[in-house]
């Protein structure tokens, strides 16, 4: 399968080379343009392109930069691109270490909501509860006793059943946890946030999952902060 990139940071680095090695063809991008990707295409045989050209390169296209930054990327990134390709989001709301205040996220929104009404595109939720490392190095055959399950949270089940079979092949359990205004039960500060469960362990940490959002997940007058001193 043809997979696009729009970010070579921890998550998307660790897709294109887990991607690559699956035998995908990995087109990946990131905001400093593809002459500074040299070495991770070197290591891992993607190609480095530009965002739109990351956009229109896969049947799956994986949104994976710093929520602020989501608003920087090019209003048009996704026209003529057609339906049926599947929009990954990974992101995750930081106000207090690098994202500053999302005024409509803030007020309630889920974050991927904010971020398919930036793209102007559907999305599906996914690999936003994990550590990079362990998206590289801890998945296992379908089933192995624990084998870590991720959530996958969005409206249109084609998309999510796509999205599915990718974690199957990556070495993680899927589980379908409902829409995309669902999808707060897997933000930052819920039970399941990078807690490697198993599938059943997912399932109970969704259903425990509560709405509001607790106040070191939400933006302060002084945010943003960083990452070691948070404000």
């Amino acid at each position: 399968m043809k997979i696009g990139i729009i970010g070579a940071g921890h998550i998307g680095g660790a897709l294109t080379r887990r991607f690559s090695a699956l035998g995908h063809e990995v087109f990946v991008a990131n905001s400093r343009g593809p002459e500074t990707l040299r070495d991770l295409a070197a290591e891992t045989g993607a190609t480095p392109v530009t965002a739109r050209q990351a956009a229109r390169s896969g049947k799956v296209v994986v949104v994976t930069i710093p929520e602020g930054h989501i608003p920087d990327l090019p209003k048009d990134l996704f026209d003529g691109v057609p339906d049926d390709v599947v929009v990954v989001d990974t992101g995750n709301y930081y106000p207090q270490q690098r994202d500053g205040k999302i005024d409509e996220i803030e007020q309630g929104m889920t974050e991927s909501r904010w971020v398919s009404r930036q793209l102007g595109r559907p999305v599906v939720k996914a690999f936003n509860n994990i550590y990079a490392q362990h998206l590289l190095d801890r998945g296992k055959l379908a089933g192995t006793p624990g084998r870590i399950a991720l959530p996958v949270a969005g409206d249109d089940a084609k998309a999510k059943a796509v999205v599915l079979r990718l974690l199957d092949e990556l070495g993680f359990d899927g589980v379908d946890a409902g829409g995309l205004d669902e999808s707060w039960r897997q933000q930052p500060g819920t039970p399941v946030y990078a807690t490697d469960l198993d599938a059943e362990g997912v399932r109970r940490a969704l259903s425990r999952a509560k709405e509001e959002r607790s106040p070191e997940w939400r933006a302060t007058s002084k945010s943003p902060g960083s990452y070691e001193v948070p404000v």
